[in-house]
């Protein structure tokens, strides 16, 4: 098998475009996307999407049609990665990341932690949500703003559901600063086998459970919920259809934290949700994304 990535290189500003059009067309499917700098004196950012198993001539075109609107001729690059455990790989450079009280860690980093620091520490493994994306970290402090917010504290907070958990940083998150009970899914079992990996590794397997859950049908929603707090830090579009199943598992006054949304899809999303009478409270904006509060 030789996995691989195909890959644009341009501007912040593209990197963006592009990462909202592959995911238009590619997201349903299940296909990582993700952008990241790779020249700060130059500007230069890549736009990727990830494919397990062997380059495919049809898959590259799809993708090439995809990008064309937008960026013409723009070459489109390939990088195979054969049996490297690409995710694994890409973590082991990666450094602290600080998001509100919350320092997000690798093993080898454990002497960067400070004295009020909340140390999330993570192994290497193959989920995504490390804290270095402007999703994930939007949330660790949009999460920390409203449980210390909530009347009652913290604690009050109580149960709370991680959709999509990825590597169950955010349900970690919500456990350290409260003593509540946390529902983490994911529809990727590899996923929940990774976070449950840290949750035990962060001591706090007796307070979130772990479970792999293909959709709202599932009978860990019902038998958990109705939850005070939702943390989905998923897709635009995927969000907005699950509005109305959001609204239903969410507990009355309780909050929603929305997060995966670019700026330019930020009204679409709240469009959706404020026809399950929920409305905006706050939003974060990170790098060309946004973390959003509902009630």
């Amino acid at each position: 098998m030789s996995d691989h990535r195909y890959y644009i290189v341009t501007d912040e500003a593209g990197a963006l475009r592009a990462m909202d059009q592959l995911s238009e067309i590619f997201e349903d499917d299940g296909y990582p996307i993700a952008t990241m700098e790779v020249d700060e004196d130059q500007g230069l950012w890549e736009a990727s999407i990830y494919i397990i198993g062997q380059p495919d001539d049809r898959f590259r075109a799809k993708v090439e049609a995809c990008l064309k609107a937008e960026f013409g001729d723009g070459e489109l690059k390939i990088e195979t990665f054969g049996d490297v455990d690409w995710i694994t790989k890409s973590l082991e450079g990666l450094k602290p990341v600080r998001a509100g009280r919350f320092l997000v860690h690798g093993a080898h980093d454990r002497d960067a932690v400070r004295v009020n620091d909340l140390a999330i520490e993570l192994e290497a493994g193959q989920a995504f949500g490390t804290g270095h994306h402007g999703t994930t970290a939007g949330c660790l402090e949009m999460i920390e703003r409203v449980m210390r917010a909530a009347p009652g504290g913290p604690g009050a907070v109580d149960p709370v559901l991680d959709l999509g958990t990825g590597s169950g940083v955010l349900a970690i998150a919500a456990a350290m600063l409260g003593p509540v009970r946390v529902l983490a899914t994911d529809i990727d079992p590899v996923a929940t086998r990774v976070a449950k990996i840290n949750v035990g590794h962060n001591r706090l397997a007796t307070r979130i459970d772990c479970v792999t859950a293909p959709g709202f049908h599932s009978t860990a929603f019902s038998g958990s919920g109705p939850f005070r707090l939702i943390i989905a830090n998923i897709l635009a579009r995927p969000l907005m259809r699950m509005a109305p199943d959001i609204k239903r598992h969410l507990a009355p006054g309780g909050s929603v934290i929305l997060s995966g949304i670019l700026a330019s899809q930020r009204w679409q999303v709240l469009a959706a949700y404020n026809g399950q009478d929920l409305h905006h409270r706050m939003t974060l904006w990170r790098n060309g994304w946004v973390t959003i509060h509902l009630q």
